[in-house]
């Protein structure tokens, strides 16, 4: 029975790692977003 456990815990951690890769790459692309936004504003200013 000890296997259960083994295969939970392996699908556990390839999950985290899945929904850590997903959020670094959302907080990348909202990054480069507010720094396109930034940079549109400040060329609207002039």
């Amino acid at each position: 029975m000890w296997y259960y456990a083994w295969i939970l815990g392996i699908l556990l951690a390839c999950s985290f790692g899945i929904i850590n890769g997903l959020w670094f790459e959302q907080t990348e692309a909202n990054k480069k977003e507010a720094e396109k936004a930034a940079l549109q504003e400040e060329n609207n200013e002039d």
